[in-house]
């Protein structure tokens, strides 16, 4: 053949590279985790919760038994009581016969709330306050009652308007004797402590104050000098007294029985001897 030019073809150029054939069913291969990082990992909490009460129910068993073991050496008969407290109206003795029923107990086992409460029973103890004292002994401390006055006939009052009966009411004749409703014990002895101040100066004790049922006051001094006061404004009219005393009262204060200060601008006086008429002083400047 003329011209004819035979090529040559290199069969890996100008063609795509042959692949391999995959076989069917294949997949990419990955790399696998351990089995034990894979497999959750065991929880122990249920034990905590179940272990807990074991040992705590332990604990306090061993230390119920180890008490039932101690306790009969520890817990001894009460040896000694002390009464503690300034004591003017009532005897060690009388306290000591009062808890006699309560000592004959142990020293863990008697009954301290008890004991206290008896003791505030007696009239003359105000607040008592009790306490064990290793290994044997009981302490108390008694705060006696402070008698400022009479309630009435059958009782007395405290510095707190409290009133407490003794049966030693009769040896107090001495205290002002005061008295009205009984839920106004506190306001009649506020009023009792007020009025004697304002008193003092001029040289009046007060012997008695009664508060009506309606609020009204009378007051007795131990001069013998009764002073009716209004159901209101008490202390104002002490004080009007006060002022009025020095210039008009004072030089005829014994020949006088009564003074009524419930004038709204002066005072009636009533005389110890009988007088022709009665007298009113009337003051317009004591306002």
């Amino acid at each position: 053949m003329n011209g004819a030019q035979l090529r040559h073809q290199n069969p890996g150029i100008g063609r795509a590279p042959a692949r391999k054939p995959v076989p069917r069913g294949a997949s990419r291969l990955v790399a696998k985790e351990p089995l034990s990082a894979r497999m959750p990992k065991p929880s122990f909490g249920f034990l905590k919760v179940l272990l807990w009460p074991l040992v705590l129910g332990v604990l306090g068993g061993g230390a119920y038994y180890g008490a039932q073991y101690v306790l009969p050496y520890a817990d001894r008969p009460i040896a000694k009581v002390s009464v503690e407290g300034d004591l003017s109206y009532i005897s060690q003795a009388a306290v000591q016969q009062r808890i006699s029923p309560y000592v004959s107990a142990s020293f863990f086992t008697i009954d301290l709330a008890g004991m206290r409460q008896e003791l505030e029973q007696m009239p003359w103890i105000a607040h008592a306050e009790v306490r064990r004292v290793w290994p044997d002994q009981v302490v108390i401390r008694l705060d006696e009652q402070l008698p400022i006055a009479r309630w009435g006939d059958e009782a007395l009052l405290n510095n707190q308007g409290q009133a407490f009966a003794p049966r030693e009411v009769a040896n107090y004749e001495h205290l002002p004797r005061l008295s009205g409703p009984q839920r106004a014990q506190q306001q009649v002895m506020q009023q009792y402590q007020i009025l004697s101040q304002m008193l003092r100066p001029l040289g009046f004790t007060i012997a008695s104050l009664d508060m009506s049922s309606r609020g009204a006051w009378t007051l007795g001094t131990a001069q013998g000098v009764e002073i009716m006061l209004g159901r209101d404004h008490a202390v104002e009219q002490i004080r009007r007294f006060v002022t009025i005393y020095d210039k008009a009262l004072k030089d005829q204060i014994t020949k006088i029985a009564r003074i009524d200060m419930r004038y709204p601008n002066g005072l009636a006086v009533g005389w110890r001897d009988p007088m022709p008429e009665a007298t009113v002083a009337q003051t317009t400047a004591a306002q």
